[in-house]
C-alpha cells in the first residue's frame, strides 16, 4: 500500500509479504494504511463479531477530508462530493436496519443520522447522478434540451440524403468533434455547402459544422447554461445545509475508515480461507500448518518457539531463510490483524512492539563498507530497542566463522538480556554448539533427503544439522574428483562429527515418526472410548425412560385400582393390581438354552476333521474309530456324528510292516510322486503301531524333494505338526513329523 510508512514497507518487503497486502487493499473501500489505529483487543473483537455476520461489502469511497476543509471555508460542493457522503450515509443506514445482534449492532446504534440527508439523498440515484425531474423547471429544461438535439440530429441526416453534397461525403455519419456535430467532407465542398471547419485529418478531409443547425445550436447552449445555472443552485443551497453537519460529516468518515478496516479483512479472509490471528500477552511463538503467502504450493511448516533464542542449522538451500521469513510474517500479520493460512485453534503468536528482520546482505559499495561492517552496524541499532522479534539469516556472513561464532555468542547473549527473542539461521555449527547448552536456546535443523539428494524442507527440533555443502555441489554438478579432494581436506574427524549429527537426526526423525503413531493410536483409542460412553449414556437414559414409562403406567394400574377400592369392587381391584403387577419389570437373568450332549454308539458313523470312519470302542473321553482300514484313538470333542450315511462294510487288512522302518523314513534318490506314496504308507504304518513321533529324511539337496515333503505333510489329516531335525539327527535335510 501507498499510504504504508517507509519503515514497515521496508519490513514487508524483506519478507515478501507485498504481494500478500496488495491483494488485501482490493477488499477495501478507501485507500489508506494497513495499520488499524487503537486498541487490537478490541479491533479484533469486532473483526469476529463481523464476521458471524452476512453483510454486503461497501461501496468504494474517497475519504471526507477535501470535502470537509471545502465545507469549512464555506464552498459549494460539487454534486460528485456531496454523492462520496451520501454513499456511505446509505450504507450505515442499511447497516442499522439489518438489526444485527451483539456489538456491530450496537455500534451502528451509535451512528444517528440527520434527517437533512433525507432531503437531499432523494435527489441522487444508486450511481450519483442528479434527479433533475424533481425539480419542475428543470425537467422542463430537460425536455427542451431533448427536443432541440433531436431537431439537430434530424438535420443533420437530411444533410447527409442532400443529393449535391453526396459527392463530397466521406461516409455517411455524423461526427463530434469537440461536443460539435459535423459531417466528414472532400475539399471543394464549398461550392455546394455552407459550413465552418473545425477539424481536418491526415488524408486532407475537412471536419465541417454546418451553418443550417447554428440557430438551434446557439439555442441548445442557452438552455445549457439556465439549467446549470439551477444546478447551482441546488448544490450552493445543499452545501448550505451541509455545514452545520460537519461534525456529523467527520464522525462518520472515522467510523467508515474503522469498518473499512474490519470488513476488508474478515471479506480477504473468506475469499482465501485464511483466518485472523490476536496477538497473545506473551512472546511464545506457536505455528501449526502455517504456510507463507508468496510460496506457490507450500508445504505447510509447525513451530514451537517459547525460549529466547531459536538457531535454524542444516542444508544449504533447505528452507532455512524461508522458515525465518515465515516466523517473522507469521508475527507481523498477527500484529496488524492481517489474515493468513494456518490452523488458528492450535497456533498462538506472542505480542511484539518492534519487528526486525535482519536478510539482506547490507554491503554498500557507494558508501563503501563491506559485508561484515555493515552487519555490525545492523546489529549496533538492534541495541536501541526493547520487546522487539529480531530475525537474522546467515548471521557470521562476511568474516572467519570462529571469530564470528564467539563475537555472535555474546552480543545474542546481550540482546536476549535486553529482553529480544531472536531468531538466527546459520550454515556453521560452532555458534550452534556454543548457545546450544542453553535452557532458553531452541535449535532446528533442516532435513536432506541423501537417495534423492534434495532438501525435503522439514525441520527436526533439538539437534544440530549438517549443511550438506559437498551434497550440494554435486547436485548442481561439480565434478566427483573435486568433491573427493575437498573431503580429503576437510578430514576425517568433521565428517565423523558430521556423521554423528546425521545420526542423531535419523534417531530423532525415527523418534518423532514413533511418537507420531503413538499418537494417532492414543486419539484412536480416546475416540473409540468417546464412542462407548456415548453409547453407554444412551442405552442409560433409553432404560430410563423404559423405566419411566412402566412406572407410569404402573402408577396409573395402582389409582385405577384405588379408585375401584372406593366403589368397593373387590373383583375391579384385584384386576387393576395384576394389570399393575404385570408392568412392573422382573429382574431375571435370561435363560440360555445349552446344547444337548451327543451320545455315541460303537458301530455308529462319525466325522473326525475332514475323514468319515466308525466307531470301534468307546471310552468316557475318547475313541477308537477306523478310518479306511486305520484304527485312530482320539478324544470325543473332535467327533461329529457324519448323517445317515450308509454304513461301510467292514474289511480286514492284512499288512507285514517292517519293524524297523516304524521310527524312519528314508526319501533319498525318489521323485516326488514315490515320496508321497511312501509317506502315505509309512504313516499309516506309524499310526497303527501306535507311534506319535517320526522322522523323515529328504536330504537338502535342489531343494524339490523338501518342497514335496513339507506340502504333503501340510495337509495329512494324521499330522499334527512337524519341524526341521535337530543337527545331530539330519538338519534341514530332514523333518521330526508329530501325529
Amino acid at each position: 500500500m501507498s499510504s504504508m510508512s517507509s519503515n514497515l514497507a521496508e519490513l514487508f518487503g524483506k519478507l515478501d509479504l507485498l504481494p500478500h497486502l496488495s491483494a488485501l487493499e482490493k477488499f477495501f473501500s478507501r485507500h489508506q494504511n494497513i495499520a488499524i489505529p487503537g486498541d487490537q483487543e478490541r479491533h479484533f473483537r469486532y473483526i469476529q463479531a463481523l464476521d458471524a455476520l452476512e453483510f454486503k461489502a461497501p461501496p468504494k469511497s474517497l475519504a471526507f477530508e477535501g470535502i470537509i476543509n471545502h465545507l469549512k471555508k464555506q464552498g459549494v460542493l460539487r454534486f460528485e462530493e456531496m454523492f462520496e457522503v451520501i454513499k456511505v450515509v446509505r450504507y450505515f443506514r442499511l447497516m442499522r436496519n439489518n438489526d444485527y445482534p451483539g456489538i456491530i449492532g450496537e455500534w451502528m446504534g451509535t451512528i444517528r443520522i440527520p434527517e437533512i440527508f433525507d432531503e437531499i439523498d432523494e435527489y441522487f440515484d444508486e450511481s450519483g447522478k442528479f434527479i433533475e425531474s424533481r425539480d419542475e423547471e428543470l425537467h422542463r429544461i430537460a425536455q427542451r434540451i431533448k427536443a432541440i438535439k433531436t431537431e439537430i440530429n434530424e438535420s443533420m441526416k437530411r444533410l447527409l440524403f442532400t443529393q449535391k453534397l453526396a459527392p463530397y461525403l466521406v461516409d455517411s455519419q455524423i461526427h463530434y468533434i469537440n461536443d460539435e456535430e459535423c459531417l466528414l467532407l472532400r475539399g471543394g465542398f464549398n461550392h455546394v455547402f455552407k459550413g465552418s471547419v473545425i477539424g481536418r485529418t491526415g488524408a486532407g478531409f475537412f471536419y465541417v459544422a454546418p451553418d443550417a443547425i447554428l440557430r438551434s445550436k446557439e439555442q441548445l447552449r442557452g438552455i445549457l447554461q439556465e439549467r446549470e445555472a439551477k444546478l447551482y443552485e441546488y448544490a450552493k443551497k445543499f452545501s448550505m445545509k451541509l455545514a452545520p453537519l460537519l461534525p456529523f460529516i467527520g464522525f462518520i468518515d472515522r467510523e467508515f475508515e474503522r469498518y473499512d478496516h474490519y470488513q476488508a479483512r474478515v471479506l480477504f479472509a473468506r475469499a482465501q480461507n485464511y483466518a485472523i490471528l490476536k496477538p497473545q500477552n506473551n512472546n511464545e511463538i506457536i505455528l501449526e500448518e502455517f504456510s507463507h503467502p508468496a510460496l506457490h504450493k507450500p508445504k505447510p511448516i509447525s513451530v514451537r518457539f517459547k525460549g529466547n533464542l531459536l538457531m535454524i542449522t542444516g542444508v544449504n538451500a533447505g528452507g532455512k531463510t524461508m522458515l525465518l521469513k515465515s516466523i517473522l510474517s507469521a508475527a507481523a500479520m498477527a500484529k496488524y490483524l492481517i489474515p493468513m493460512k494456518l490452523n488458528p485453534h492450535k497456533s498462538r503468536i506472542g505480542g511484539f512492539k518492534r519487528l526486525v528482520a535482519v536478510i539482506d546482505d547490507p554491503q554498500n559499495v557507494s558508501n563503501d563498507i563491506s559485508t561484515f561492517a555493515g552487519r555490525m552496524v545492523q546489529f549496533s541499532h538492534l541495541f536501541d530497542h526493547k520487546n522487539a522479534l529480531v530475525g537474522v539469516d546467515e548471521i557470521e556472513l562476511g568474516t572467519d566463522s570462529d571469530e564470528a561464532a564467539a563475537l555472535f555468542a555474546v552480543v545474542l547473549d546481550e540482546l536476549i538480556k535486553r529482553g529480544q527473542k531472536i531468531i538466527v539461521t546459520t550454515h556453521h555449527k560452532r555458534l550452534a554448539a556454543l548457545m546450544a547448552d542453553r535452557d532458553d536456546v531452541e535449535l532446528l535443523a533442516a532435513l536432506y533427503d541423501e537417495e534423492r539428494r534434495v532438501p525435503t524442507y522439514e525441520f527436526l527440533h533439538g539437534v544440530i544439522g549438517k549443511s550438506y555443502a559437498f551434497e550440494t555441489a554435486a547436485r548442481y554438478g561439480i565434478n566427483p574428483s573435486i568433491i573427493s579432494r575437498a573431503k580429503v581436506v576437510y578430514g576425517e574427524n568433521h565428517e565423523k562429527l558430521n556423521i554423528l549429527i546425521e545420526r542423531g537426526s535419523e534417531l530423532e526423525r525415527e523418534l518423532k515418526r514413533k511418537n507420531k503413531e503413538v499418537d494417532e493410536r492414543l486419539e484412536s483409542l480416546k475416540t473409540q472410548e468417546r464412542e462407548l460412553k456415548e453409547a453407554r449414556e444412551n442405552l442409560r437414559n433409553e432404560l430410563e425412560a423404559e423405566k419411566s414409562k412402566l412406572r407410569y403406567g404402573y402408577d396409573a394400574a395402582i389409582r385405577e385400582a384405588k379408585e375401584a377400592a372406593k366403589g368397593m369392587d373387590m373383583a375391579a381391584i384385584h384386576r387393576q393390581l395384576n394389570k399393575a403387577a404385570s408392568m412392573v419389570p422382573k429382574n431375571q437373568p435370561p435363560k440360555i438354552a445349552e446344547p444337548e450332549p451327543i451320545v455315541f454308539t460303537v458301530g455308529q458313523s462319525v466325522k473326525y476333521r475332514t475323514q468319515r470312519g466308525t466307531i470301534v470302542s468307546l471310552g468316557n473321553k475318547d475313541a477308537m474309530i477306523e478310518v479306511e482300514g486305520m484304527r485312530i484313538r482320539v478324544k470325543l470333542t473332535d467327533l461329529k456324528p457324519s448323517g445317515n450315511l450308509p454304513k461301510k462294510p467292514k474289511t480286514t487288512h492284512t499288512m507285514q510292516v517292517e519293524q524297523k522302518s516304524g521310527l524312519k523314513l528314508d526319501l533319498h534318490g525318489l521323485r516326488g510322486e514315490e515320496a508321497c506314496e511312501r509317506m502315505d504308507k509309512f504313516l499309516s504304518d506309524a499310526l497303527l503301531q501306535g507311534f506319535d513321533e517320526v522322522i523323515i529324511y529328504h536330504g537338502i539337496g535342489t531343494g524339490k524333494l523338501s518342497y514335496a515333503v513339507k506340502e504333503f505333510l501340510k495337509v495329512h489329516p494324521s499330522v499334527k505338526g512337524f519341524s526341521d531335525a535337530p543337527q545331530h539327527l539330519g538338519g534341514f535335510g530332514a523333518k521330526i513329523v508329530r501325529l
